[in-house]
């Protein structure tokens, strides 16, 4: 740290991040992060959806962290669940993916189906 305004933006820049992942939102990203996960590269997945997030600005999502789903063969998992509509789950996420997924499933509305499998 330079300068009191460089520790006044990181400080910023973590709340923001402490609220996408603690807060009461309309819309909840879980990652699965139990061992398989994070050794198939959810915390890779679990940045990059962060960063996306933040970078496009976007309010009312939560991005949270879950144990390990027992669909190892399947990680990283990112489960998209909005009220009123069905969870959504994508499988094999990479950090490009992640991202992707933030565009067209979070800024767009549209779910990219053949990176899904069947979930309620």
């Amino acid at each position: 740290m330079k300068s009191l305004e460089e520790l006044d933006k990181l400080r910023e820049q973590l709340q923001k991040e402490m609220q996408i992942r603690e807060g009461e939102q309309e819309v909840k990203v879980v990652v699965t992060m139990g061992t398989c996960g994070i050794a198939a590269g959810a915390r890779e997945v679990i940045t990059a959806l962060l960063e996306e997030i933040n970078k496009r600005g976007l309010k009312g999502v939560t991005v949270a962290q879950t144990g390990c789903a027992g669909l190892c063969h399947y990680e990283p998992l990112v489960e998209v669940e909005r009220p009123g509509r069905d969870k959504v789950t994508y499988v094999h996420v990479d950090s490009q993916k992640a991202r992707e997924i933030v565009l067209e499933h979070l800024v767009h509305g549209q779910i990219i189906k053949e990176w899904t499998i069947l979930s309620k």
